[in-house]
């Protein structure tokens, strides 16, 4: 692999790792215990975390994408289109975007009246599951999470399928079934991943909420905050 891959594989191994941290322990203390209370400001850091890292999850990934594309497109330009600095500036800038954007959810949530019943129904502090608590109109906080939903999930969703619809129309022009294979197998795992977390998210939030009972979208929830980070390096060392 490539320096500018394993630079990216070690962001999204950060953002998985950072996915875990944020979620799990406190999931697993109200597993053992009877006091399942947490108080306003560590659920709202909870939110802030898990929105950064799924928007930091997205913008990698799309990177990703981009990266293969120039691998398999333009093998011989790839050092130089793909440099470690390039890497670098594109890793960053998606972080900071990230956490600049999960930044703007957290302050409308905190105009909000919070008056009762102060019972989240989640295994964590969802943001959709906090808006439900609010005593007050939150269309301007469901009209912003709709839209960086289309900016965050649909664009970048849209970026890669366009790379990969470029990488496989150079795969089918390599002439011998052996390049073919091995051109596709610097993409599958990459691809497993991006359908998984894609699929799961966009479902999640995009999809009419009539259609998913609030069971199953704690379920949903939980499995591309907790089972995907947990299926990813599965996944990239099963592929290696």
């Amino acid at each position: 692999a490539s320096y500018s891959y394993v630079l990216l594989l070690s962001h999204l191994a950060v953002v998985d790792m950072s996915y875990a941290s944020n979620n799990v322990p406190k999931m697993l203390g109200n597993l053992v215990s009877r006091n399942r209370a947490i108080s306003f400001v560590p659920c709202i850091m909870q939110t802030y975390l898990y929105l950064a890292f799924a928007h930091a999850e997205c913008l990698i990934l799309v990177v990703m994408s981009y990266d293969r594309l120039v691998a398999i497109c333009h093998p011989l330009r790839y050092s130089v289109i793909m440099s470690w600095r390039v890497c670098t500036v594109l890793a960053v800038t998606s972080w900071v975007f990230s956490f600049l954007l999960a930044l703007v959810h957290v302050v409308l949530i905190l105009r909000l009246p919070f008056c009762g019943p102060h019972e989240i129904n989640h295994f964590f502090c969802e943001i959709l599951s906090v808006l439900k608590l609010a005593c007050a109109d939150t269309r301007l906080n469901q009209v912003v999470i709709f839209a960086a939903c289309v900016f965050i999930l649909l664009g970048p969703l849209c970026l890669v399928l366009v790379s990969y619809t470029r990488i496989l129309s150079a795969i089918l022009r390599i002439p011998s079934g052996e390049g073919r294979r091995k051109a596709f197998s610097t993409c599958s795992s990459h691809l497993c991943v991006v359908e998984l977390f894609f699929g799961s998210a966009i479902v999640m939030y995009m999809a009419p909420k009539s259609r998913h009972p609030e069971e199953q979208q704690k379920i949903l929830s939980l499995f591309y905050s907790l089972f995907n980070p947990m299926l990813n390096p599965l996944i990239y060392s099963l592929r290696n």
